[in-house]
């Protein structure tokens, strides 16, 4: 928000005394800071990225905080790339890599905390530290994320310094930096958003461990939610949801993306956020959720259950079709398979189960041709995305290092095959129609194979029955 302190009908006219009164009596305080155990990952990030466009000017905002309503601000969440580069979370951060003789001097520009020489500390409730918490001081933040740090207000001028033709940045998330850098070759900024996803297709140990770390989380959400979930009366769809953002809230920093809640036909939207519906006995309710943890890495994992604790013999027909496919795709992942080897292997088995249902109108094979792919009118989306910072992670990569690729180890994807019987599809039983399931799961790419990083949750449709129970069993308790 723009709008200086005291603009708004409900801010206080504080009187001069008052203020004069404010300004006095305050002891100064440092905050006991260590460096991040990470820093030196970041600065090995900056290093690659550095090496990518040498001689040139690198800038690469955090972002900045948006209204939601009048003068109250969305959460802010700090741009992926940023943090991956710094660790920083803070809005309004810009980190720039300035150019050197031997790679670049990076200098991170940040809002440092309120002085105690202008009111700003008490009036401003955009910035003051009364208002929202005290941030670090310049020292401070250079200790904690071993970075060269300078105040914000310095930053206009770091860009007018930055040679035209020379200079690249992030666009998208900083609009007073993007009109101060104005790009004549749009594609050169281009090129360093996709320079910048690809490398962060591989993760490196550190992250690993808090893809872990978020997964962990969202398998307890889970768990919450199945204890939360009745078997013999209808709950709301928000419920469940809610349970699930208690424990993101809890265990990490927050949802990595929109919870989706779907009962019954709910569940045959692919992005059904709305969730307000409820469940009912002898329905399918699907639950696509991921816990993001406190250094924003996210899960993302999908169960389908029966909400009365027994799937019908068709619904566990459907489900089994669907763990099929995702078996198969898992079977496959190695170094050196071809992602859309993993595709085309999930949705045969997918088309191959709708030919069992007596629903494909063509052969397998005729199906699952390129020019007919009519088997997608059940499954809409592919197998599944690469997965890290961002739910759906490195999305500026070129085709030809993602879609059209290979896999390599260290990657983490989800493997996400479903089937979905809209309740308006006259081309299939009415016994299906309505009906939806997805199983999802986060995979890392080893060495030698795949490892299911979410094999906490059950997957079998008997393993989730036996799962279900026995959280139903216990007691539900906040975390």
């Amino acid at each position: 928000m723009d709008e200086p302190a005291g603009t708004q009908s409900h801010d206080p006219d504080f009187p001069e005394r008052f203020r004069e009164f404010m300004r006095t009596g305050w002891r100064d305080t440092t905050l006991d800071v260590s460096p991040r155990a990470e820093a030196p990952d970041h600065a090995k990030r900056r290093s690659e990225l550095s090496a990518a466009f040498p001689g040139e000017t690198l800038i690469i905002p955090s972002g900045i905080e948006y209204v939601r309503s009048n003068d109250t601000n969305f959460t802010f969440r700090p741009g992926t790339e940023h943090v991956w580069l710094t660790g920083e979370h803070d809005p309004e951060s810009v980190l720039v890599l300035h150019p050197t003789d031997g790679g670049h001097d990076a200098t991170l520009y940040v809002r440092p905390r309120s002085p105690r020489d202008t009111d700003e500390f008490f009036t401003d409730r955009n910035y003051g530290e009364l208002w929202i918490g005290r941030r670090h001081t310049l020292a401070e933040k250079s200790t904690e994320l071993q970075v060269q740090t300078a105040h914000v207000d310095a930053l206009a001028a770091a860009l007018d310094d930055a040679r035209p033709g020379r200079t690249r940045v992030l666009r998208g998330f900083d609009p007073t930096v993007d009109a101060a850098v104005r790009s004549t070759d749009p594609e050169r900024d281009q090129e360093l958003a996709r320079v910048l996803s690809e490398l962060r297709l591989v993760k490196d140990a550190w992250e690993l461990e808090q893809l872990q770390d978020a997964i962990d989380a969202t398998v307890r959400g889970f768990e919450d939610a199945a204890r939360a979930l009745p078997a013999d009366r209808p709950v709301s769809e928000r419920l469940i949801e809610g349970v699930f953002g208690l424990r993101a809230r809890h265990d990490g920093n927050d949802v990595g993306y929109g919870s989706i809640v779907g009962s019954g036909a709910h569940a045959a939207i692919l992005h059904w956020m709305r969730n307000d519906g409820h469940t009912r006995p002898g329905d399918l309710l699907l639950m696509d959720m991921g816990v993001e943890n406190r250094n924003l890495y996210t899960a993302d994992v999908t169960r389908t259950v029966p909400v009365s604790g027994t799937f019908t013999p068709l619904q566990r027909q459907v489900y089994d079709i669907v763990f099929r496919a995702q078996q198969a795709g898992i079977d496959i992942i190695r170094p050196g398979t071809a992602y859309d080897d993993i595709h085309q292997t999930c949705m045969r088995a997918l088309a191959e189960g709708l030919a069992d249902l007596g629903v494909l109108p063509v052969s397998v094979e005729e199906a699952m041709d390129r020019d007919s792919i009519l088997y997608r009118r059940w499954t809409l989306h592919g197998f599944g995305h690469m997965l890290g910072l961002d739910v759906h992670d490195c999305a500026h990569a070129r085709k030809e290092r993602y879609r059209e690729g290979h896999l390599e180890a260290g990657y983490v994807l989800t493997v996400e095959p479903g089937l979905y019987f809209q309740p308006e599809d006259e081309l299939v039983p009415a016994e299906l129609r309505g009906l939806a399931v997805r199983i999802e799961d986060d995979v890392l790419v080893t060495a030698t194979g795949a490892e299911n990083l979410s094999a906490g949750l059950p997957r079998t449709s008997a393993d989730v029955e036996s799962w279900l129970a026995a959280r139903r069993a216990e007691e539900f308790r906040l975390p």
